[in-house]
């Protein structure tokens, strides 16, 4: 890449009103308006460009985007000779800057929009090299990406050394993993099936036709009304039968000791995961939970605000499944440090996609973990949402409930100029046709 130069960016605050059928609906989000703070980094090469987002809920979107916009500007001019290095200088700027850690110590709204930047960072490096975001990864000596990941603060619980280690163990084996994913795709399991917005007629319509379609572990939103809960996971648990996967997620609405009687009380049904049972700041409360309603597993992540986090989690024994997020974490650099990290820990991770373009995003992710960490399949799934792929240029493929591998060079993170001219906020044309004040 050397000679390249970024000359120019352009940050978007994109919104998509999914509030009016309800998706995305849970115990924590009433009526969300999934929505996207969307940075495109131009360069001085002819049709070389990248994209990065990071997700949000509608309201409050537009101070991300302010932040988005103030991290990147600095970005204008640079030149990049060497991306390992790049990427390095990039992410400490981000992470160790005074003022940002005052503003937030990698965490918040300065977290969030370092993820968006890192990620489109990410798409430029692997559109310049003109390969998918996880071939690049794979691809990567592992000193060269191990010199690019976020290791401050988790040298107790895994040295460059030991990363370095791992990548260069599972590179016996790799061509064969990459061949199944090729013949057979990803394993995903669905959630936009089980929003908690949904009538039990909507609910068990969606979940006959995942059947239909192929799926075979399914998620339900709970924690509302513990009677409600039982008779919805007792009918999807008829409806799907026993041998299929059935998880919940109360997204983070009860205390411990509500958590604990609220699983037992579900657990009737054979429940594989309990997601987000109580504050995801809190780890001595989900190892509390994890040890009362073994052999449920206890699974978070997708708001745990760094990697210093899951290395509680992970090192504690507080969940039993790792969930990272593409947009919550500092993009590739933290995620890939997870990955590490629980693959020492022996922790499966399942990344979150309830939201626009994560699952776009984490397919990457876990098709690297399975090349190059973990080599492993047993109980991973990726998160599947059904709704708002189509605003992509390109869009997650699943066949039979398994992801496929995605082909075209980047991070799949660039919006459609059509959904862009739609959805952007204020200005776009769904926006203009209402009442501004709806939404706001």
């Amino acid at each position: 890449m050397g000679g390249l130069r970024i000359v120019d960016m352009s940050v978007r605050d994109i919104r998509f009103p999914t509030s009016d059928d309800l998706g995305g609906s849970d115990a924590m989000n009433a009526a969300p308006d999934y929505s996207a703070s969307y940075l495109r980094l131009a360069t001085d090469r002819a049709g070389l460009y990248g994209c990065g987002f990071t997700f949000t809920i509608g309201r409050g979107a537009d101070i991300v985007t302010r932040m988005v916009e103030q991290l990147a500007a600095g970005l204008t001019g640079r030149r990049v000779d060497d991306m390992v290095d790049f990427m390095a200088g990039l992410l400490h700027d981000l992470t160790q800057d005074s003022f940002l850690r005052w503003l937030g110590p990698e965490k918040g709204v300065t977290h969030l929009a370092a993820a968006a930047v890192l990620n489109a960072v990410w798409d430029l490096w692997a559109r310049a090299q003109e390969v998918p975001l996880w071939r690049l990864l794979v691809e990567l000596e592992p000193e060269e990406l191990v010199g690019c990941l976020a290791l401050r603060h988790l040298e107790d619980a895994l040295s460059a050394d030991e990363a370095v280690s791992i990548l260069r163990r599972r590179r016996l084996g790799r061509d064969e993993r990459l061949a199944h994913l090729r013949r057979s795709g990803y394993p995903g399991y669905i959630t936009s099936a089980g929003w908690l917005g949904y009538s039990d007629a909507e609910v068990r319509r969606r979940v006959t036709q995942a059947l239909g379609d192929g799926w075979e572990a399914f998620k339900l939103k709970v924690g509302q009304d513990l009677d409600s809960d039982l008779r919805r996971t007792r009918m999807v648990r008829d409806l799907i039968g026993t041998d299929r996967r059935l998880m919940v997620d109360a997204n983070q609405v009860w205390e411990v000791h509500e958590a604990i009687e609220w699983v037992n009380a579900l657990a009737e049904v054979g429940l594989y995961w309990i997601e987000e049972p109580t504050s995801p700041d809190d780890i001595l409360g989900h190892a509390a939970i994890a040890r009362a309603v073994a052999p449920v597993l206890v699974a978070t992540g997708e708001h745990a605000h760094n990697r210093v986090m899951f290395k509680q989690f992970l090192a504690s024994g507080a969940i039993g499944v790792c969930q990272i997020d593409s947009c919550r974490l500092a993009s590739v650099n933290e995620n890939v440090s997870v990955l590490l990290m629980a693959e020492k820990f022996g922790v499966p991770v399942c990344p979150h996609g309830g939201g626009v373009g994560l699952c776009e995003l984490v397919q990457h992710l876990s098709i690297f973990d399975y090349i190059a960490v973990s080599a492993s399949l047993e109980n991973r799934w990726i998160e599947y949402v059904d709704h708002l792929h189509e605003m992509f240029v390109a869009p997650v493929r699943v066949v039979g409930g398994r992801y496929q591998l995605p082909d075209r060079p980047g991070f799949s993170a660039e919006l459609s100029a059509e959904a862009i001219q739609k959805f952007e906020y204020p200005s776009g044309t769904v926006w203009r046709a209402r009442e501004p004040a709806a939404h706001e």
